[in-house]
């Protein structure tokens, strides 16, 4: 098993997240997309949002392509933060988790460019999906998966609730 598919893995259940998040409740990233001068129609909202689901079902199943498709995927959603950062438009939220409304940071940036980067290698190397984890036996899928639970929700939380935690020490000084 290679050292990639537990951020592979972690990267594909938040883009899972994300792509439902957008199918609930397009309205952030529309509001995210219009900010930015980009197309922010709720049917091509929604249809991301379904490209995202597709995809991380795609990549949990080991699907060819798959893990190309999660790569190009977050290289768009880095993209999309980086001009966000230089624009430096008032963007209240990406509407990524349809969760708290939190602009996007650095942080952002850090996480989708390192999904990028191990779907991409992901994408190179050996398969790393569900059918790659039930191979490996029992105990290694269990542990892999728990690892890849615990990074998204480490990932998620670095992008959700830092910021705001930054912000209400910036408000108390």
């Amino acid at each position: 098993m290679n050292t990639t598919v537990v951020p592979y893995l972690a990267g594909s259940l938040l883009l899972l997240l994300a792509g439902v998040a957008k199918l609930r409740r397009p309205l952030g990233t529309r509001q995210a997309l219009r900010t930015q001068g980009l197309p922010s129609a709720a049917w091509l909202v929604r249809s991301l949002g379904a490209v995202e689901v597709l995809l991380a079902v795609a990549a949990f199943a080991q699907v060819p392509g798959a893990a190309a498709g999660v790569a190009l995927a977050y290289l768009g959603f880095s993209g999309f933060v980086v001009l966000a950062l230089v624009r430096k438009r008032p963007l209240s939220s990406c509407g990524c988790f349809a969760g708290p409304d939190v602009p996007p940071t650095p942080g952002h940036v850090v996480v989708t460019a390192l999904a990028a980067a191990a779907a991409t290698l992901v994408a190179l190397g050996r398969p790393a999906g569900v059918p790659a984890l039930l191979d490996a036996g029992p105990a290694t899928a269990l542990a892999v998966t728990g690892s890849a639970v615990l990074v998204a929700w480490l990932a998620l939380l670095l992008m959700t609730r830092l910021p705001e935690l930054v912000a209400l020490r910036g408000a108390a000084a």
